[in-house]
């Protein structure tokens, strides 16, 4: 099936810039403090370090055991569908594809991630927009992509906010020149000079996964509190069946009795009949 599916862009989306992971971002114009900057790379930096750690751990462990090689072996599949979702732009290929998954508010599950990729040679201005800017925080929302390196961004529910089916996000990313800087100041204002023609747009939708742990739990709860009642109720209903069991066997016995009884009375009579025609024919004759 070569079937594509395109999300053509609407006319009412009303996309706004994002709330940061630390509450509501400073305007373009006005320039973020070193400190945060420098807090951002050193999250980056930890969270770098943690995955690799636990990537060297998962190898260890796969080369000892075979079990976990064979769940390696299930998980391949699932990245090679991963990859296939990939969204393939002229600057940035962009990961996943179409949505955004959330839980719902019984699984708890409120944070998404967003994969870029710079496929150019220059850096890459990107900016994350949304229409529903006070229910997600997005880290980063407004930064750049150093060429032929990717980059996370963490979509995250604030607060009790669920994600809805009419959510939308935007991704905008324009090629930048490698004489101007990436800071803070430069991308503000290279995004007020960038013509619109080159600025490339992609939309992501939210995705409302349901959870199926109330149906599983109450399935449990029923699996261990009923045996006890309907072991009770199939003995008493198993002393009932016996008692009409037996009294139909009674019923029926009688029924044969009666009916054999009939049998030989018939029987006698016939006989008695035939008997007073021979005599009455006998005297006659």
């Amino acid at each position: 099936d070569s079937f594509k599916y395109s999300y053509p862009p609407l006319v009412d989306d009303d996309f706004q810039t994002p709330l940061c992971e630390n509450g509501p971002i400073t305007s373009e114009d006005e320039h973020e403090s070193k400190e945060e900057i420098d807090a951002d790379t050193k999250e980056t930096v930890e969270l770098n370090e943690e995955q690799n750690l636990n990537q060297k751990k998962m190898n260890s462990v796969e080369q000892i055991s075979k079990s976990e090689e064979t769940d390696k072996t299930e998980i391949k599949p699932k990245i090679a569908k991963k990859a296939l979702t990939t969204f393939k732009g002229p600057l940035l290929h962009i990961s996943p594809a179409e949505e955004l998954y959330f839980g719902s508010k019984e699984t708890g599950e409120k944070k998404c991630l967003i994969v870029l990729t710079n496929v150019t040679k220059n850096i890459v201005a990107f900016k994350v927009r949304t229409t529903a800017p006070e229910k997600y925080r997005v880290k980063p929302s407004n930064s750049s992509c150093e060429p032929g390196t990717s980059l996370d961004i963490i979509v995250s529910l604030h607060g009790g906010f669920a994600a809805s089916l009419q959510d939308r996000f935007l991704i905008m990313a324009a090629e930048m020149d490698q004489s101007s800087g990436a800071g803070v100041p430069e991308l503000a204002q290279f995004w007020k000079e960038v013509p619109r023609t080159k600025v490339m747009e992609h939309r992501l939708r939210c995705h409302v996964v349901e959870s199926s742990k109330p149906s599983s739990l109450t399935l449990k709860e029923n699996a261990f509190n009923i045996p006890a009642k309907t072991n009770e109720d199939l003995h008493i209903q198993l002393t009932r069946l016996l008692q009409i069991n037996k009294r139909l066997q009674e019923q029926i016995d009688h029924c044969l009795w009666f009916q054999q009884l009939s049998v030989v009375l018939s029987l006698l009579s016939v006989t008695v009949v035939a008997f007073c025609f021979y005599l009455a024919y006998t005297q006659r004759s």
